[in-house]
């Protein structure tokens, strides 16, 4: 008997198309429906915006995919004239996506042995659509939910003047998801991290499977070899990078007073991604501090080979895929605990028992003392096989096996 047919349901360019990938590949991806796709040498490739043309990926060039482009677009369009920004956007978006996708499911031929797989907060409707027909339901879980935003809710009550434009999601967008693990057969995350916010939330365990990110890393990585001079110095500082969304979830308030209390250190610090934050005023011209604002991701990787050791130090991360791409690199990562597991403490990185400016002061002044533990985590760095393609595929099979 013929495998299950799966159909991907996949607002925006998530984990670089993994699932309906790994679909492919294993010849049961019924369709991939997405808002846009941007293959080469198509109309919508030829627009001069990045963010558009990285809408497509090569695996995917033979499978069916059917794409909102031209909707997608009038749609963006009339919401920026509309002045839609923040939440209501986000809300806005959702549901315009899933109306689309909605119209597009009911003059599908009746079909046993689907399944549906959707990402969260852009599901539930869809969910409803195929649990009527019997279909199985897979929800890819993007984040650790709602206990993440208790914890950022905490930050930000706790350090006010850094972050003062965050604002809570609505109830309607938490009722939604609790509606989409209701609905769901399996709920797919990226941690353990995750899987214990969820567990506090309330969901059942037995819905929740973890499965880490995919990462294929780039050619160009391969063969690389970083080198670490015999001791750091002000005219060689340890370059220490943060690359990605520059708030308080991310650590930046601990951040911001470790580049305080290292202001006179042998440490470099560059900060890239786009601001959330407030920057205090001393630390916007601090010698040793660059803020390189928002990187596009053609340029991400030259960020990675001239520094010494990547920070992540977040507070709560579904994963942080720039682990991963750190680790391509052979860039050692001081990570908190709070996210994917990819550092091994001492090995190819460094464990922060807690995410406080002390912890992460000593783990530079680590650094700082030894550049040759940094040049041993280097080579013990890398992307290690439970984070492949294969992997996700071996799952889709076990997942078909239990459930279908």
């Amino acid at each position: 008997m013929p495998g299950p047919e799966w159909i991907c349901c996949q607002l925006g360019a998530r984990e670089h198309y993994s699932m309906p990938r790994a679909l492919a590949a294993n010849g049961n991806l019924g369709c991939l429906y997405t808002d846009l796709w941007s293959p080469p040498h198509s109309l919508l490739a030829a627009l001069p915006f990045q963010r558009i043309r990285d809408r497509y990926h090569e695996d995917l060039h033979a499978a069916p995919v059917h794409a909102f482009n031209w909707r997608a677009l009038a749609f963006e369009a009339a919401e920026r004239l509309r002045g839609a920004t923040g939440w209501p956007l986000i809300l806005k978006r959702n549901a315009w996506f899933q109306d689309c996708v909605l119209a597009a499911l009911s003059r599908l031929p009746d079909r046993p042995r689907r399944v549906l797989f959707s990402y969260t907060y852009a599901a539930r409707r869809i969910f409803d659509f195929a649990r009527q027909r019997g279909w199985s339901t897979v929800l890819g879980q993007m984040d650790p939910g709602i206990e993440e935003e208790r914890i950022v809710a905490r930050l930000c009550e706790r350090f006010p003047e850094v972050e003062p434009a965050w604002h809570p999601a609505p109830t309607s967008y938490w009722q939604d998801w609790r509606a989409e693990c209701e609905l769901a057969d399996q709920i797919l995350v990226n941690s353990l991290w995750s899987k214990e916010a969820l567990l506090k939330a309330g969901v059942p365990g037995a819905k929740i499977a973890v499965v880490p990110l995919v990462y294929e890393p780039p050619a160009a990585a391969r063969g690389f070899e970083r080198i670490y001079p015999k001791s750091f110095s002000g005219a060689r500082p340890l370059r220490a990078l943060f690359l990605g969304q520059v708030n308080l979830r991310k650590g930046m308030a601990a951040l911001l007073e470790v580049m305080r209390r290292m202001k006179t250190a042998p440490v470099k610090f560059v900060i890239a991604g786009p601001l959330s934050i407030v920057v205090p005023g001393d630390l916007r011209t601090q010698q040793n501090v660059h803020w390189a604002g928002p990187v596009p991701r053609s340029e991400a990787q030259r960020y990675y080979q001239e520094a010494d050791v990547f920070l992540f130090p977040t507070h709560s991360d579904g994963f942080g895929l720039t682990q991963l791409e750190a680790q391509a690199w052979k860039l050692p990562v001081i990570a908190s605990r709070f996210c994917g597991e990819v550092v091994e403490d001492g090995r190819n990185g460094l464990l922060l028992p807690e995410v406080t400016p002390e912890a992460i002061e000593a783990a530079l002044e680590r650094c700082l003392e030894s550049p040759a533990r940094l040049a041993a985590m280097s080579g013990a760095s890398g992307v290690a096989p439970q984070f492949s393609l294969a992997a996700l595929r071996r799952w889709c099979a076990e997942f078909e096996a239990a459930h279908v």
